[in-house]
């Protein structure tokens, strides 16, 4: 490390130490500060809510596609059950809160009967539309679980627009304590700790960690807009077999959720995808931040890809700033960017004009962002000095367009009207390769 990079890393974590001792009133603190200073987050009081009673079952893979047999297991014996298959999305129904989910069924309802723990369970996974899907398992006495799975197409490319859902990051977030040492099995619970595990079911009755504000928004405006995609896993992504396939089977891939926790391979692929011309979307924030390697059932947090040589913003745009998860939330303010004016065609917004609300974890350029990005907008010092969020879009000289939101989240905010509205021009613009 060069003396002025030293000097600057000081500096910042000098000012982020007095920001975090004058935040007065807030519930809780930053948990991360720029250039990877962590504080343990995983030591607070987990919310009842993810305790709620409930099936607990989970499927053996993550994906799978179209007449496959999918696998589940139950986390603890169960006299009678009832299951049913239903994609999330379509529904017209809203969802609200940590411990539900809803969609449109897509088998009928199943008597499992009497079942072990740990014994696998097969459905049949038909010739559905690739999205993501859950099981809904119900008990005599009323409680419910889900199991939640991606249905991956058959092959790359049935369509040409790719979404790739935070399957790792859901994991990394899950305090589920199976192995009883009192312990969430998650580095957030220790943050000593560098493994997580995989392949159970989630606290919560089942439903991925924050799924109803990052995720479900996003998946409802895709389908209610219309728009037809592929949808992958991080397991679906890990198994394509170069950039090259990738960028010919698709012309846009969309990273809509808290994609947080990446493998090489998921990195290298990527990168290659951007550097053959693939259009990029980026609609939360604190992405591909920490490099993680998967072996069986555990995946191991390794280090931040910045301090690795690969700075996220080199792919990105932006990288991780800082979080208050949650405590404060503003306004996008858009920059004077004639460029990208198109971003914003038909929702009324003018230079300086403001609109959504976001915050809770927050990226921002570097020196390592690429030559002639664009600050489309920004929430200004939204944790104070410094902590600045930006929404960014650049071009590479080989023609593929990247858009990062820089806040949580414009996949979250997705059925906001303008924030929609923006969406869908960013869409127009970057589904075209």
């Amino acid at each position: 490390m060069s003396t002025t990079s030293h000097t600057r890393r000081l500096f910042a974590l000098a000012a982020s130490i007095l920001f975090l001792v004058a935040l007065t009133g807030a519930t809780r603190s930053i948990a991360q500060v720029p250039d990877g200073v962590d504080v343990d987050e995983g030591l607070a009081p987990r919310p009842k809510w993810e305790n709620a009673p409930s099936v607990e079952a989970t499927f053996l893979h993550d994906s799978y596609r179209p007449g496959a047999t999918a696998t589940f297991v139950l986390w603890r014996p169960e006299r009678a059950l009832t299951l049913r298959i239903y994609r999330t999305g379509p529904e017209n129904q809203p969802t609200v809160g940590n411990i539900t989910m809803h969609g449109v069924p897509v088998t009928g309802t199943v008597d499992l009967g009497r079942h072990a723990a740990h014994t696998p369970i097969q459905v049949r996974v038909g010739n559905w539309p690739s999205g993501l899907y859950f099981a809904q398992l119900r008990a005599r006495d009323g409680r419910i679980g889900f199991a939640p799975f991606v249905v991956a197409p058959r092959r790359l490319g049935e369509h040409r627009i790719l979404v790739v859902l935070p399957t790792l990051t859901w994991q990394a977030y899950n305090f589920r304590d199976d192995n009883g040492d009192g312990r969430g099995d998650t580095w957030y619970a220790g943050w000593k700790q560098d493994w997580a595990k995989l392949a159970r079911p989630y606290l919560g009755r089942g439903v991925p960690p924050h799924f109803w504000h990052y995720d479900q928004p996003f998946l409802y405006w895709l389908a209610h807009t219309g728009r037809q995609v592929d949808f992958f896993s991080d397991s679906d992504l890990r198994s394509v077999s170069s950039s090259r396939a990738l960028s010919a089977a698709y012309d846009l891939i969309v990273f809509p959720g808290h994609h947080e926790y990446v493998t090489t391979r998921e990195y290298d692929l990527i990168q290659g995808f951007r550097d053959r011309g693939g259009n990029l979307m980026f609609l939360s924030a604190n992405d591909f931040f920490w490099k993680v390697t998967l072996k069986g059932n555990t995946m191991t947090r390794v280090a931040q890809w910045r301090d690795l040589g690969r700075p996220e913003s080199a792919l990105i745009g932006v990288q991780f700033i800082g979080t208050d998860e949650g405590v404060h939330r503003g306004a996008w303010q858009l920059r004077s960017d004639a460029s990208c004016k198109w971003m914003f065609d038909g929702t009324g917004l003018q230079a300086d004009s403001s609109f959504g609300n976001a915050g809770i974890e927050i990226d921002h350029t570097t020196a390592d962002s690429p030559k002639g990005i664009h600050v489309v907008a920004e929430i200004p010092h939204l944790f104070g000095p410094r902590f600045t969020a930006q929404m960014t879009y650049y071009e590479t000289p080989a023609g593929a367009r990247v858009f990062a939101a820089g806040a949580f989240s414009v996949a979250g905010s997705a059925e906001n009207t303008v924030v929609g509205h923006v969406l869908a021009n960013l869409w127009d613009r970057l589904e075209r390769p």
